[in-house]
């Protein structure tokens, strides 16, 4: 018998490539639709990790099922690694802008690319508690011009050097392979796959 995890993200690129990664876990995915309306938490943490768990209790309490919810960004290291954990806010909502402005600073700093990464930290909570968590990192660069249409949010213009394209040039079952989040979500489903218990109510 499947036991239902609620994934804790309004996000659709994130929702369709977590189902995709978790397909075949012993469980029933639900989504923040199949909810009543819940107000979105406060993000305040200092680390991805933070965030994580603080979202994870969040909806778990909210809801009654257990959830996963994930903190996930890009940290650049010619600007110190900012936009960091504020990845999603950062300079506003509009991906276009926000590449032309990492552009600028880049400029102002004397630098034409940087190397980055992507982090995503996930935490599954029953209730109050953390029951399992997990993170993953990629390795990459930035791009001067977007590239690939495939991805969302900085997808464009990290450049993943073994393959030679952005992760929006990468299709969704060759992302899910080498990203950050397909790293944590397949050490959950794995965790899933092994420990049925986990999702029992």
């Amino acid at each position: 018998m499947n036991h239902e995890l609620l994934i804790a993200t309004t996000n659709p690129g994130k929702l369709k490539e977590i189902a995709g990664i978790l397909a075949g876990a012993p469980v029933t995915l639900l989504t923040l639709n199949d909810c009543p309306p819940v107000a979105k938490p406060e993000e305040n943490g200092a680390t991805f990790a933070d965030n994580a768990r603080l979202k994870a209790r969040y909806y778990a309490e909210a809801t009654g099922f257990i959830s996963v919810a994930d903190d996930s960004g890009l940290e650049i290291a010619a600007l110190d690694n900012a936009p960091g954990v504020h990845s999603a806010r950062w300079r506003g909502f509009d991906y276009p802008m926000k590449f032309r402005k990492i552009q600028e600073l880049f400029r102002e700093r004397g630098v034409t690319g940087s190397a980055a990464r992507f982090v995503c930290h996930i935490a599954v909570a029953r209730l109050n508690s953390i029951v399992f968590e997990a993170e993953g990192t990629i390795e990459g660069e930035i791009v001067a011009e977007p590239r690939g249409t495939n991805g969302f949010g900085y997808d464009p213009i990290f450049l993943y050097p073994p393959f030679g394209r952005t992760l929006a040039e990468l299709d969704h079952a060759e992302k899910s392979t080498v990203s950050h989040r397909g790293k944590a979500f397949a050490a959950l489903r794995t965790y899933l796959l092994t420990n049925p218990a986990l999702a029992e109510r």
